[in-house]
């Protein structure tokens, strides 16, 4: 399971973080996470409440924002939504196929709130 490594390495860099700018705790941590970065949902929550045990996150909760899949498509100058988890996309207007990806490979720290 990559997502206990994942979370690990989210409260690494939270942690370090926090530390630096001298807070006591951090209360919640936000993250940003595409669609197809590879996450399991209820794995990365699992992980986080495993992991976060001993450090200033103790308390914290993990707030993550899903970012869809979202591809551009050259020749009608249009963005879509990929409904695909496969990130295969096809424009729905013109059909042809695009391998420019706008969105939803993210996956990172968004922010903190600390104490």
């Amino acid at each position: 399971m990559h997502e206990l490594g994942l979370a690990r390495s989210i409260l690494e860099i939270a942690e370090a973080y926090a530390r630096r700018e001298g807070a006591r705790a951090i209360r919640e941590i936000g993250l940003r996470v595409g669609a197809l970065s590879g996450v399991e949902k209820e794995a990365l929550e699992f992980a986080f409440e495993a992991a976060k045990q001993g450090t200033l996150a103790q308390q914290a909760r993990l707030a993550v924002q899903w970012v869809p899949l979202v591809a551009y498509c050259e020749a009608c100058k249009k963005e879509f939504e990929v409904a695909s988890p496969f990130g295969i996309a096809l424009c729905p207007v013109c059909k042809k196929p695009t391998a420019t990806l706008e969105q939803g490979l993210e996956l990172g720290v968004d922010y903190l709130e600390v104490e």
